[in-house]
């Protein structure tokens, strides 16, 4: 493990944090502490955003091979430290070995389709006005500098999905991780682009006690959008200090993400897909399934199959590549999971399976017949606690996967794609899939949620136009005859 990663990184130089708290950064399956975070507080955010705000200045200046170049090397850097990055990743975030591996592709993928966009900042688009002898420039500039602040779930990917496009639009970023995955979500970040030669300045790393701090990160005068991942009430109070200071934000926040199973579906299709919607990350995914609808011709044989997968589900130490189910992230996480799993017990809905808790380890619970109306239908689990719910029409499936505050992502499946498509779309998410699992990312596509699930998209060049900016300029070529 590098030096650097208990360190902030703040204008290219690693050093601890100047608050007097210090983090222990604990293994979630063990309780090992992998290392101790000196933390930073106020007086190093203002270093790192005053240092992001005078290296953007001169990175906005950098040609589009200078940029390509940069992200090319990080993209090899960071594959050439696969292994030694995904093993350091499963330790600290307690995530299984196929989630890490997926993870860090997407993160590798992220840099990948940044370097496709780079052109974009140098290609404006050029068109006639409606006024004779007049010609439109609209060109694309940096936004600036980007406060970003992340989840525990998903650190590498997270941070990596803001930061390349963002080296890519010529901008600067200051990056909080979660402190619970504080190497995964920033020092490993910040070293592959300083490796990669990135100029000091553009990608700084600061790890802080809310607490302490406060609000600090986000209120700011420096940074011209924050970028968020959480949860929908975290996301709701950041909206609002951004908008009292008439920032940008992007969020990406919580799910209710349904999973609909038609009456024409391919039950071999659906179960298998189900399987992974849930139990990924142990449940741990903002866009993992949390509720299963099943029509009624399907549904005993789907709870049935379901259950019965979900017992050969293997779970365990996360070091071990066959187990699926690691830890959850924290005893909080632990007892707020089996406390939902004791609320829904008590609500009268069916225990299928009931799970256990196993050190920091907690096994599938499933719930069948639940009530869409229920506190269980309603919650965002963050858990391998499965939802399942009879429905007899197709229009009764759509009413109840729309009930909810929550838009992020959901599944249909259908042997008629017309059909699948047709429902797809009157869902109100940010992201359907037809006969696949919730749980999809592609670099190319925008990704992001409706309703309380968020505002904004990462991925693909809407999620690129994000982080920049465009500038309308026009040239007069005629002399303009003016009525006075």
């Amino acid at each position: 493990m590098s030096d650097n990663y208990n360190k902030q990184y703040i204008n290219g130089v690693w050093r601890d944090g100047s608050s007097e708290q210090v983090f222990d950064n604990i293994n979630p399956f063990d309780n090992e502490v992998i290392c101790q975070i000196k933390l930073a507080n106020r007086d190093d955010i203002d270093e790192a955003y005053n240092a992001a705000k005078t290296a953007q200045k001169e990175w906005a200046k950098s040609s589009a091979d200078e940029r390509k170049a940069v992200l090319g090397r990080a993209a090899q850097i960071l594959m050439s430290r696969k292994d030694e990055i995904v093993a350091l990743m499963v330790k600290e975030t307690g995530a299984s070995f196929v989630k890490t591996m997926s993870e860090f592709m997407a993160a590798a993928g992220s840099i990948m389709s940044a370097i496709e966009y780079v052109d974009l900042m140098f290609q404006p688009q050029v068109f006639q006005a409606q006024l004779p002898g007049k010609e439109n420039h609209v060109y694309r500039y940096p936004l600036g500098v980007i406060g970003v602040i992340n989840a525990f779930n998903f650190p590498l990917y997270m941070a990596m999905r803001v930061v390349a496009p963002a080296v890519a639009a010529g901008d600067a970023i200051v990056i909080k991780p979660d402190t619970q995955t504080f190497m995964s979500g920033g020092p490993i970040v910040a070293e592959i682009f300083e490796q990669a030669g990135l100029p000091k300045g553009i990608v700084n790393v600061v790890g802080y006690d809310i607490a302490e701090v406060g609000d600090y990160m986000i209120e700011h005068p420096v940074p011209r959008i924050i970028s968020f991942t959480g949860s929908t009430g975290v996301g709701r109070h950041i909206g609002e200090l951004c908008g009292k200071n008439l920032k940008r934000t992007s969020l990406e926040l919580g799910g209710n993400n349904p999973f609909v199973v038609l009456e024409d579906a391919d039950l071999d299709q659906a179960v298998n897909a189900a399987v992974f919607s849930k139990y990924m990350n142990a449940g741990q995914v903002c866009i993992c399934t949390n509720r299963f609808l099943v029509h009624r011709k399907h549904y005993d044989a789907f709870v049935e199959r379901f259950t019965e997968r979900s017992k050969q589900v293997a779970f365990g130490n996360p070091a071990d590549p066959k187990v699926v189910i690691g830890p959850l992230i924290n005893e909080r996480q632990v007892q707020k999971v089996l406390g939902i799993a004791e609320a829904a017990k008590l609500e009268g809905a069916r225990l299928v399976l009931e799970g256990k808790r196993i050190g920091n380890v907690v096994t599938p619970f499933i719930f069948a017949d639940v009530d869409p109306k229920s506190k269980l239908a309603s919650t965002e689990i963050f858990g391998p606690i499965a939802t399942i719910i009879p429905f007899e029409t197709e229009e009764e499936a759509l009413a109840i996967a729309n009930d909810t505050e929550y838009g992020l992502s959901s599944a249909v499946f259908s042997t008629d794609l017309d059909r699948a498509m047709s429902f797809a779309s009157a869902i109100e998410s940010g992201m359907t899939h037809v006969n696949d699992t919730t749980i999809n990312m592609d670099m190319n596509a925008p990704f992001g949620g409706e309703k309380a699930s968020g505002i904004g998209r990462y991925h693909g060049e809407i999620g690129f136009e994000e982080f920049t900016t465009s500038k309308w300029i026009s040239v007069q070529k005629e002399e303009r005859k003016f009525p006075f």
